[in-house]
């Protein structure tokens, strides 16, 4: 194991950096990824948003105010996150060939080639890879390297933006030493707030219990391996990773819950955490289940279906706080859960997901039946939208509203385009699919003829 070389890579503020790729008037401007509306949250932002102090998982209309009247703000755009995806991590394969990926924008590796080369051999192939992701894709990749996943993962938080940083062995224990204990893999808010209260704040200062002690303030199961990352050792293998069949997230309540007031309040937060793994894991989602554990410790669990698959935030938040019920009828409430399965890469994003989805799952299993109400053929046009256009070709909604549509004709190759003002109901501009602003023509058809053949005999 002292011969082992283990490599994070993680791509630089991924969606908003896909967003600048192909749409290139947004290149050095402040970018915000997610939800429009006013419970929406931030999915990603660009570097230059991040100057003004915004970042990923903070309510978007904080992040709009920080960044002020420079932000553009866009919506979600799963599938074609999911094809620059594949693409970043094909080329990351023809170097590595086994990748333990995580989510839509990082990854573990271990070159084999590696094995007891020195931290400058590392480096020159970090530099590499970052090199070859950048020529395939345009897109930018930070890559750390240290003795185990760990390590390389702090380095790679370390090397960002848009660099590499190779942790020898000799400087191990200096780096983990100094740094705050929620840096450590495994440690939550609860366990970092039990071990500030004994007065442990860095990772040096975990590193420096004994285990019955660790076992004892975290568990007996978790505190000694925390503790042995704590010190440095870090054996785990880097393995190829069977993909997830649900996405969830849950919350115990420190007093449980008696009010539906209550759990309205607090579904939000759980379900916009649960659809942030959603966006990460990079498939679209069609049945949303809620959990509900009683005081007595009994658990409920609700589920509804929509009518396709979907990486829509609004549908599927809605649906979910559709599905709860009334403390003051079941019993005082302790966990609340929401997750997302049905996970499939065949998605129909949803445009308008407050006319298609009116009742977005309105708590009842026939919605599984129902179908998608047909939109007027001149219905509103969203800003983000992917657009085509007779003559001018590809292009996004830059703005919309009083009867007009302002669109921006540019793809990835393109350049920054013209900027043209139409009717709403303009015949020559018809919608498109998001994945042509990638221009990767033998990827789009690639992926289409990948996604038809998921398709099941019960789908939409």
């Amino acid at each position: 194991m002292d011969a082992r070389w283990v490599l994070h890579l993680d791509m630089d503020a991924f969606f908003a950096s896909v967003e600048q790729l192909t749409r290139p008037t947004l290149r050095g401007r402040p970018v915000l990824v997610g939800g429009l509306g006013g419970r929406g949250v931030v999915a990603g932002a660009s570097y230059e948003a991040r100057v003004f102090g915004a970042r990923s998982a903070m309510p978007m209309h904080q992040a709009r105010r920080l960044v002020g009247a420079p932000a553009v703000v866009l919506p979600p755009r799963g599938s074609v996150y999911g094809l620059a995806s594949r693409r970043v991590f094909e080329t990351v394969r023809t170097q590595i060939p086994v990748v333990e990926q995580l989510s839509f924008d990082e990854a573990f590796g271990e070159p084999a080639e590696l094995a007891g080369a020195s931290a400058t051999d590392v480096l020159q192939f970090c530099e590499h890879l970052r090199h070859r992701v950048l020529e395939e894709t345009g897109l930018v990749a930070s890559v750390g390297a240290g003795s185990g996943k760990q390590i390389a993962k702090i380095a790679s938080d370390l090397a960002k933006p848009n660099g590499v940083r190779v942790v020898s062995r000799a400087e191990e224990r200096l780096l983990l030493d100094g740094l705050p204990v929620r840096r450590l893999w495994g440690i939550g808010p609860v366990a970092e707030e039990k071990l500030h209260r004994l007065g442990i704040d860095t990772i040096g200062q975990l590193a420096a219990l004994t285990d019955t002690e660790a076992a004892d303030i975290l568990g007996a199961t978790i505190g000694p391996a925390l503790h042995r990352l704590a010190r440095g050792i870090d054996d785990r293998r880097v393995a190829e990773r069977a993909e997830a069949k649900q996405i969830s997230a849950e919350s115990t309540f420190a007093a449980d819950l008696t009010t539906l007031d209550q759990l309205r309040a607090e579904i939000g937060p759980i379900g916009e955490h649960a659809y942030r793994r959603l966006l990460r894991d990079g498939r679209g989602a069609r049945t949303v289940t809620v959990k509900l554990k009683r005081a007595d410790m009994s658990v409920l669990t609700r589920s509804a279906t929509l009518p396709y698959a979907t990486t829509d935030a609004a549908a599927l938040t809605s649906a979910a706080g559709r599905l709860l019920l009334d403390p003051q009828e079941i019993g005082p409430i302790r966990l609340l859960g929401v997750g997302f399965s049905g996970l499939t890469e065949v998605r129909q994003e949803s445009l308008f997901p407050d006319l298609e989805f009116p009742d977005a799952a309105s708590a009842v299993p026939e919605i599984a039946a129902r179908e998608p109400i047909t939109l007027p053929a001149a219905a509103h046009w969203r800003v983000g939208d992917d657009v085509s256009h007779r003559d001018l070709g590809h292009g996004w909604v830059q703005g919309a509203g009083h009867g007009v549509v302002t669109v921006r004709f540019e793809t990835r190759s393109s350049g920054p385009g013209p900027v043209r003002t139409f009717p709403d109901d303009e015949p020559g501009i018809s919608r498109a699919d998001a994945v042509d602003s990638l221009d990767w023509p033998d990827y789009a058809v690639e992926a289409r003829a990948h996604d038809e053949a998921q398709i099941s005999p019960t789908g939409p």
